[in-house]
Parts: structure tokens; C-alpha cells; sequence
């Protein structure tokens, strides 16, 4: 039979996300019986705190199920404003756009800014998602390898130096990273700063772990002077307030890049779903505590994993927010997480899938006992 779809060029230049097929896999064996240590995909172990599930069912109950107004509601739009005010934004409710979650938000803004060619610079390790809405955007990539540094960006100021340049349309900077987990200094966001001011470069902030911060604290790069007119900003309740599945994102920039971006948005999604933006507010107003809790036990989990590999003589570089970690393995990290989960029934992603090879990302949203047992059926195997 022939096939009758002739598919586009653009759509041959990206691959399926790495991170949900391994999640896919791991769910297939589940399926099977085995019990798989899932430490694969991003999201909280956590549920979704019970004030913002009743706040949605409440707007469900009131009928708010219809359209709204396609860039959100406005009392969802100023309460992101008011959050963004108090990072050291000069955010209103007109440069805001609700998307449904996050990598909405990141697509609109490629689309929005880059053309045919256009250069994008990513900082590696990188999301893999960079890669694939730079490239249906038609970028041509360059990229800055943090690796060397133990992940930072403070370090690879000259190496960014030497890769940022006139001809750059684009730089794409999350702090904090997945998947290393670092948060980017001061120095270092002002370094990006300079650059940005002195070759005229936009800049993507992805700020969507900025609430599950340790040791460091996180720092908007639109707050600092000369990147207000410069940066998108880019957030979503998914991580902070375990609202994956809700799909609820947003972002941030001037009133003339909204009005552009808002064009595409109105004519892909619509908007985002009205009672879900409306639990949106209640998040944003009345959920510190449990966004609190959340991050201690984060932290908690993240000293027991780097206490865990030192006992095994395995040396991590400790990140200081999100949830994640980079484990350094075998060369073949694809043929070793491979192994992980066949052998040991652990679901790592490999770190040749955020442009490091050598090394697979673990997310710690599990239970302690979980990732205790992680540990040691990795061990046991001969994996560590």
C-alpha cells in the first residue's frame, strides 16, 4: 500500500523526545509486571496541592468552561505580573501570555523570533527541547559546552564570548538547569548580559524550576539593567506546584513581542484551558507552604543521592536546584541506561540526549526508599 502523506522537511529535522521514551519504555515493562525505579521523567512525585484542585473544581462548578480571552484571564495575568514584580521585573498584565504549559509559551517564542538560518545558542547540557523548536524553527545551532565546568556558566564566560556574535539572533539560558540542576551565578547572568547588550542578542529565561532552589538563590535575568526589552521569560506552574498535567505555562515580555507571538497563539491553542487558569491564581496566592515543603524534600533527596554515590566512589556535581542530576557512566550513556533498565530495572535518560555524552540524568521526584533501592540494584549490577 502506498503511503499518501508526503511529510514535511521540517518535521524530519527533530527526533521523539528521549526523555518520554524511556519513560514510555518504563511503562511498557510496568505493564509486563517488572518493578521499575523510574527515574526518568520530570515531574513531582508529589500531588497537586489540595487548595488549587479545589479552586479548579469550584471554577467548574461556577461554568468556567468555556473560551476566555486568548492571551488568559486578566486576574491570572495580573497575579503573574504581581510574582514577576516581586523577582525584580517591571512586569504588567499586557506583556503576559497563559499558554497551555510551558513548552508552549518556549515554541511561540522560537517561532516568533527565528528564521530560516538564524543562529541560537544553547547552553549544554541542554533540554531537548531546545534543540527540537530551535531546529522547526529553522535555526542553524551553536552551541557552549558548561560539561568541563561541573555544569556552570560562570567558568564558560569566554567560551560564550567567543561563540556570541553579531550574527546571533537568539540565546537560550535556564537557570535553574534541567538536566544538571545548576543555578547560575550572578557574575555569570551578567556575563550573559553583556553579551546580549553588546551583539544586540534576545534572550530565552527559562525560569520554570526558579521555586525549587537550595543552596543558591535563583536571580531573573530580565531583572537585571538592559535585558528587560531583551528577554522572554518563561515559567509555568507544572514543577513548583505539581501541576503537570494541568498544562499550564506562561510568558513574559514587552508589549510589542506579545503582540507578535500573540498572533501565532490565538491561531494554534486558542488559549489555555479557563478553569484550569483560574486554579492558576489560587496557585500563585495561597500555596508557599506546600511549594516549600515540596523543595525540602527535595534537597533532602538530593544530599541522600550524593551521599549514596560517594559511599559507591561515584563523584556527582552537586546542583543547587530542580531535581535532577547528572551521574557520570560509561561512554555509551545510551547502551548503559539501556542496561539500567534492562538489567537493573532503573529508568535513566541518557546524557546524549542533552548534548553530553557520558553521562545519564536522574530525577530524584521519588521516595527516598525508591531511589535507596535505585542505588543499590544499579550497584548490584554492576552499573556504578
Amino acid at each position: 500500500m502506498s503511503d499518501a502523506y508526503d511529510f514535511s522537511e521540517r518535521i524530519g529535522r527533530v527526533a521523539p523526545s528521549a526523555t518520554l521514551a524511556i519513560s514510555n519504555l518504563a511503562a511498557e515493562k510496568e505493564a509486563e509486571g517488572a518493578d521499575i525505579v523510574d527515574l526518568s521523567v520530570g515531574e513531582p512525585d508529589f500531588d497537586t496541592p489540595e487548595n488549587i484542585v479545589e479552586a479548579g473544581k469550584d471554577a467548574l462548578d461556577a461554568g468556567h468552561t468555556g473560551y476566555t480571552s486568548s492571551n488568559g484571564i486578566p486576574q491570572l495575568k495580573e497575579a503573574i505580573a504581581e510574582k514577576l514584580r516581586g523577582t525584580g521585573i517591571d512586569a504588567d498584565a499586557d506583556e503576559v501570555i497563559v499558554t497551555p504549559g510551558g513548552k508552549q509559551a518556549l515554541y511561540e517564542t522560537f517561532q516568533t523570533l527565528i528564521d530560516d538560518g538564524d543562529e541560537v545558542v544553547l547552553l549544554d547540557p541542554a533540554w531537548v527541547s531546545y534543540e527540537a523548536m530551535a531546529k522547526l524553527a529553522g535555526a542553524d545551532l551553536s552551541r557552549v559546552d558548561l560539561a568541563p565546568h561541573g555544569f556552570q556558566l560562570e567558568p564558560a564566560l569566554d567560551q560564550l564570548a567567543e561563540t556570541v556574535s553579531d550574527d546571533t539572533e537568539l540565546l537560550v539560558v535556564n537557570s535553574p538547569s534541567n538536566p544538571t540542576g545548576a543555578v547560575f551565578s550572578e557574575a555569570a547572568l551578567e556575563g550573559v548580559r553583556d553579551l546580549a547588550v553588546e551583539h544586540d542578542v534576545a534572550v530565552i529565561s527559562d525560569e520554570i524550576y526558579e521555586q525549587i532552589t537550595y543552596d543558591a538563590d535563583h536571580l531573573s535575568l530580565a531583572s537585571l539593567d538592559g535585558m528587560a526589552d531583551r528577554t522572554v521569560t518563561i515559567n509555568g506552574f507544572s514543577k513548583a506546584y505539581s501541576m503537570t498535567g494541568w498544562r499550564l505555562g506562561y510568558l513574559h515580555a514587552t508589549e510589542e513581542f506579545v503582540g507578535q507571538a500573540g498572533k501565532l497563539h490565538s491561531h494554534s491553542v486558542s488559549c489555555a484551558v479557563n478553569f484550569v487558569q483560574r486554579a492558576g491564581v489560587e496557585a500563585l496566592e495561597n500555596t508557599d507552604e506546600s511549594v516549600t515543603e515540596m523543595r525540602d524534600a527535595f534537597r533532602d533527596r538530593r544530599d541522600l543521592l550524593v551521599d549514596l554515590f560517594d559511599e559507591h566512589g561515584v563523584d556527582v556535581d552537586v546542583g543547587d536546584g530542580a531535581f535532577y542530576m547528572m551521574i557520570p557512566v560509561d561512554e555509551d550513556d545510551q547502551a548503559w541506561c539501556e542496561a539500567a533498565i534492562e538489567e537493573a530495572s532503573v529508568a535513566c535518560v541518557p546524557g546524549s540526549a542533552f548534548n553530553a555524552p557520558g553521562y545519564a540524568r536522574i530525577s530524584y521526584a521519588a521516595s527516598e526508599e525508591r531511589l535507596r533501592e535505585a542505588v543499590d540494584r544499579l550497584v548490584s549490577n554492576d552499573l556504578l
